[in-house]
C-alpha cells in the first residue's frame, strides 16, 4: 500500500462527459450502495468534473486519512472550494493548513468551551420558550436558526444572527456549496457566488468595527485577530473572512442535521428516550451544566454517538492524489479524487450489525469492540484534518439534549414525510413537524 506498482484502476464507469455521473450522486442516496453491490468495496466514477475513486471502511479510511500530504491532499469540489474561499482551513494544505489549524484550535480548548456554555443556554432557553409558545411547528427550520444564532453570538459576536442580513446571505451561499459550478444568474452556484461577494462585505464591515474596540474579545473572531502564527504573522482581513465562513459552516450545518436527526430519532424511540430522561434525572437534575457534570451522562453519550453513526452530518470527503500509490492491488492515478465514504462506513454489517436499527448501546464504553475508537466510526473524519469543532458540536448537541429531555415532550405530526434530503447535509424531506409542549 505504498507506491504504485499495479497498472489496473478500480472497475466502474465515469459517464456523461463533463458532469460525469454527479447529478445521481447528488440526488440518488442509494448511489453509492448500488455501486458497491455492482463493483466491491472500491469503485471509480466522475463527480464534479474529475476521476474520483470511492472507498469505504476502516481499512481504506485509515490509507486516506493517514497519508495526508504523501499521498493526499484535500480536495473539495470546485463550487465548494470557490464558495468557502481559498484562505478556508478545509481549502488550505500542507504547512499552511497545520499553521492555521493550531489557530483555530484556541477556539474550542476546553477553556474556551466552558466560557460558551453560558451563551448556548441562554439561547437555547429563549428557543425552547418560542417553541412551547407555538405548540406546532416545522422544527428543522427552527433549529437552523438556533444554531446560526448560536454560531453567531459565539463566532462574531453578532446576536439573533439567522435574523440578519448576514443570516440570510449565508442560506444563499450554503444552497450553492455541492452544486455544478456554473456562474450564472438563474443557477444555485450563481446566486451563491453572489451572496459570499455581499457576506465577504458585511463580515468586513464587523471585522472593521471590532479593530477600533479597545477590546477584541474573546469570541473567536477576538481570538482569531490576536492570534500569531510560529513567525509572529497575523491574519489578514481577507483570511479572517474566509476562516468565519468556514467556522459558520461547520458550527451550523452539519449541527443542525444532527440535532435534527436526535429529535426525530428519540420520538420514533420512546424506550430509548425514557432511559436517557432517567439517567439526567439521576446524575443531573436542575443542577448548573458544566463540561464535567455532562461527562458524567454516559448513556447521553451512546445516545448521541449513535445519531451520529446512523446520520452522519457529513457523508464522505475528498482527497486528491498527489503521487501513484496503490491499495488493495489497484492504482490510485496521480491526479484523480478519492472520497472516502463516512455514510457506507457506518452501514457494514460486519462492524454494525443490524445496521439499518437505532441502537446507542454499541457504543458501551465497557464493550471491548467499540467501534468509536476504531477508523469504522468517522462522523468527525480523522487524523490531521479530523472536524476542529468537534467538542463544540458535542457540546451543544448534548445542552440541547439535556433540556429536552428534562423539560419537554414532542409528538411527530401525521402525514409527513420524514425520509431524508441528503445534500448538504441530511434532513427530513417535509421538515420535522411536531406538536412540541412542556412536561
Amino acid at each position: 500500500m505504498t507506491s504504485s506498482t499495479s497498472s489496473v484502476v478500480p472497475p466502474g464507469q465515469f459517464g456523461l462527459p463533463f458532469i460525469g455521473e454527479t447529478l445521481a450522486f447528488l440526488r440518488d442516496k442509494d448511489f453509492a450502495k448500488k455501486r458497491y453491490e455492482k463493483y466491491g468495496s472500491i469503485f471509480k466514477t466522475s463527480l464534479f468534473g474529475q476521476p474520483t475513486i470511492v472507498v469505504k471502511g476502516a481499512t481504506a479510511n485509515q490509507f486516506v486519512i493517514s497519508n495526508e500530504d504523501r499521498y493526499f491532499i484535500s480536495a473539495w469540489p470546485k463550487s465548494t472550494r470557490t464558495l468557502l474561499g481559498s484562505l478556508s482551513l478545509v481549502i488550505q494544505t500542507g504547512h499552511e493548513h497545520l499553521q492555521r489549524r493550531k489557530l483555530l484550535a484556541k477556539a474550542f480548548r476546553p477553556r474556551a468551551l466552558s466560557s460558551y456554555i453560558e451563551t448556548i443556554e441562554g439561547i437555547t432557553q429563549q428557543y425552547l420558550k418560542s417553541w412551547e409558545e407555538q405548540k406546532t411547528l416545522t422544527w428543522y427550520p427552527e433549529i437552523r436558526n438556533y444554531t446560526f444564532d448560536i454560531a453567531c453570538q459565539l463566532f462574531v459576536g453578532l446576536e439573533k444572527g439567522s435574523q440578519t442580513e448576514l443570516g440570510h446571505l449565508f442560506e444563499t451561499l450554503v444552497q450553492g456549496l455541492f452544486t455544478i459550478p456554473l456562474s450564472l444568474p438563474w443557477t444555485k452556484f450563481g446566486r451563491a457566488l453572489e451572496g459570499r461577494n455581499k457576506l465577504l462585505a458585511e463580515l468586513e464591515k464587523i471585522i472593521q468595527t471590532r479593530q477600533q474596540q479597545q477590546d477584541w474579545g474573546n469570541d473567536a473572531l477576538g481570538i482569531l485577530m490576536q492570534a500569531e502564527d510560529d513567525e509572529g504573522n497575523k491574519l489578514s482581513i481577507e483570511e479572517l473572512k474566509d476562516q468565519i465562513i468556514t467556522l459558520l459552516f461547520a458550527g451550523h450545518e452539519t449541527l443542525t442535521s444532527s440535532l435534527t436527526s436526535f429529535c426525530l430519532l428519540m420520538r420514533q424511540h420512546p424506550d430509548i428516550f425514557k432511559k436517557a430522561k432517567a439517567e439526567q434525572e439521576q446524575l443531573l437534575g436542575n443542577e448548573k451544566i458544566t463540561l464535567e457534570n455532562l461527562q458524567q451522562l454516559t448513556y447521553l453519550d451512546q445516545v448521541l454517538k449513535e445519531v451520529l453513526r446512523f446520520v452522519p452530518p457529513v457523508g464522505g470527503a475528498f482527497r486528491e492524489v498527489i503521487a501513484d500509490c496503490e491499495f488493495q492491488g489497484y492504482k490510485f492515478p496521480k491526479g484523480w479524487n478519492v472520497l472516502y465514504q463516512i455514510n457506507q462506513t457506518h452501514q457494514q454489517e460486519t462492524v454494525y450489525p443490524e445496521p439499518n436499527t437505532y441502537r446507542p448501546e454499541r457504543f458501551n464504553p465497557e464493550l471491548e469492540n467499540n467501534p468509536s475508537k476504531t477508523y469504522d466510526y468517522v462522523p468527525f473524519g480523522g487524523g490531521m484534518r479530523e472536524c476542529i469543532g468537534k467538542e463544540f458540536a458535542r457540546l451543544e448537541m448534548k445542552i440541547l439534549a439535556v433540556h429536552l429531555l428534562r423539560d419537554y415532550h414532542w409528538e411527530l405530526l401525521p402525514n409527513q414525510d420524514t425520509d431524508l434530503i441528503m445534500i448538504p447535509a441530511p434532513r427530513p424531506k417535509d421538515g420535522l413537524k411536531v406538536k412540541f409542549e412542556r412536561c
